[in-house]
């Protein structure tokens, strides 16, 4: 029957989807809120209510009835370290909006009950002390009480972490262990590891540590990687740049992904990033990339998006914004070979390594080779970057023919910004009017897991809450 004495569309000029009885924001100031859509060619033709899209409606049209709820697209989280998280996910208990470190603790205990022996019990990211009734980290005498025999391990940020008692055995540390570079193993009097860990300034000693726990195996890295991505679905994610990280290893710990892929089983689709895990030998790796597959090899699940987060290690954020910021050495690699690259920085205002460093890096590996339009370099984990810096980094990624994807790093760590940088700092960071200015493509993300919360709509709120 038509609708409202209209008649339906024929079949080749059908919309493929129709949505109705729904609650869409427009972002049309003349008509801000909708009720009904219709969707032709990955186009949205026709907004506004059973009329308006009743003519679009055509004999194999899917019409959806929304029972009055909101209808958002779906989500691009650029970047998201989704396969690193979705590898442990099962055994990482989030605080993610949890009101009380004792909330918190009956979390982690309860996940303790229930860890198979030999596994850790891993808080990471999503959470800051600032979000507690308390105020403050949780004690190792707390995470002894919560778990006496299970190894735990509680991140936070990429600034400390609190070990239990059966988590220092694990690890191996005790009173000789000598402290990595860049980091603290915290002792008491009597020369003992006490339990915390302080990235001073940098987060390798949190990161390798965290990689001595026993990854899940087999099945059950399969079964751990499908809850990740349904939990990032219930979000409104449907696809996700994954940036990599520091022991995520290329191609070894790809395979779980690329085996769901494989069997059809993904529900969010990934575009990833290798990312060169050896100091000193970065190049090497990427050319040795080049040579095995090129950006865009795969299928709208999963495909090979560039290299990256990390180009080279001589630029590493040093990521604790209550250190005072080292000194970086410059690297000057060489290739042959257009690639694509993305890499990772929290600006260079005094807090982080200038995004000059790799991008100067990709201007050398690239000089002898003619662009493609696929391969566009880009930063990743712009989350400070100034207005106008001395090194000019906006200008030089412009020039570069790259884009910037903001993160909302200081919705967590916006208070020890605050207390190092000031507030003139703070209110610049990043400057997202003046990346649009220079015509820069500009995408929005969470870098979760081990920081920021991956519910995508928190680093919406803070982008669109004055971060312009």
């Amino acid at each position: 029957m038509p609708v409202g004495g209209l008649v339906p569309q024929a079949a080749e000029n059908a919309a493929e989807l129709v949505v109705r009885n729904a609650r869409i924001h427009t972002q049309d100031p003349r008509r801000p809120q909708a009720g009904a859509l219709a969707v032709r060619g990955g186009v949205v033709t026709a907004v506004g209510d059973d009329r308006d899209t009743a003519g679009h409606i055509g004999p194999d049209t899917r019409v959806v009835d929304a029972l009055g709820r909101r209808v958002a697209p779906g989500l691009n989280d650029a970047p998201l370290h989704v396969i690193r998280g979705g590898l442990n996910y099962v055994l990482e208990p989030r605080w993610d909006g949890v009101r009380t470190l004792r909330q918190g603790l009956a979390i982690l205990r309860e996940q303790a009950a229930r860890t198979p022996k030999g596994q850790w019990v891993r808080v990471v990211g999503g959470w800051s002390a600032e979000q507690f009734a308390e105020r403050r980290l949780p004690t190792v005498a707390e995470l002894n009480a919560a778990a006496p025999d299970t190894p735990v391990f509680v991140l936070h940020l990429y600034q400390s972490a609190v070990l239990n008692r059966a988590a220092l055995k694990a690890a191996g540390y005790d009173r000789g262990t000598p402290d990595p570079k860049g980091g603290q193993i915290v002792r008491g009097g009597d020369g003992e590891p006490t339990g915390m860990l302080l990235a001073a300034p940098g987060a390798l000693i949190l990161s390798s540590t965290l990689a001595k726990a026993p990854p899940p195996a087999g099945e059950d890295r399969r079964t751990s990687t499908r809850h990740c991505l349904r939990e990032l679905n219930r979000f409104g994610l449907t696809s996700a740049i994954d940036a990599a990280d520091g022991f995520q290893n290329f191609p070894e710990n790809y395979s779980t992904v690329v085996d769901l892929a494989k069997s059809g089983q993904l529900s969010l689709r990934i575009a990833y990033h290798p990312f060169p895990q050896t100091p000193g030998q970065e190049v090497d790796d990427l050319t040795r990339w080049m040579e095995m597959a090129d950006p865009d090899d795969g299928d709208a699940w999963l495909c090979l998006n560039g290299a990256g987060e990390n180009l080279t290690w001589a630029a590493t954020d040093f990521e604790n914004f209550a250190q005072p910021r080292p000194e970086l050495a410059d690297y000057e690699p060489e290739s042959r070979r257009r690639f694509v690259f993305s890499w990772r920085t929290a600006g260079d205002s005094g807090c982080a390594p200038p995004a000059t460093r790799p991008s100067g890096a990709i201007s050398r590996c690239s000089r002898n080779s003619p662009p493609r339009a696929s391969s566009r370099p880009a930063t990743a984990g712009c989350s400070t970057t100034p207005r106008r810096s001395p090194s000019g980094s906006l200008d030089r990624i412009a020039a570069l023919g790259g884009a910037v994807s903001v993160q909302n790093r200081l919705s967590f760590q916006g208070e020890a910004f605050l207390r190092r940088y000031g507030v003139g700092a703070a209110a610049d960071a990043p400057p997202v009017t003046a990346v649009l200015e220079r015509g820069l493509t500009v995408a929005a993300g969470t870098d979760a897991t081990r920081v920021s919360t991956y519910n995508p709509w928190v680093a919406l709120h803070w982008l669109v809450s004055g971060r312009t």
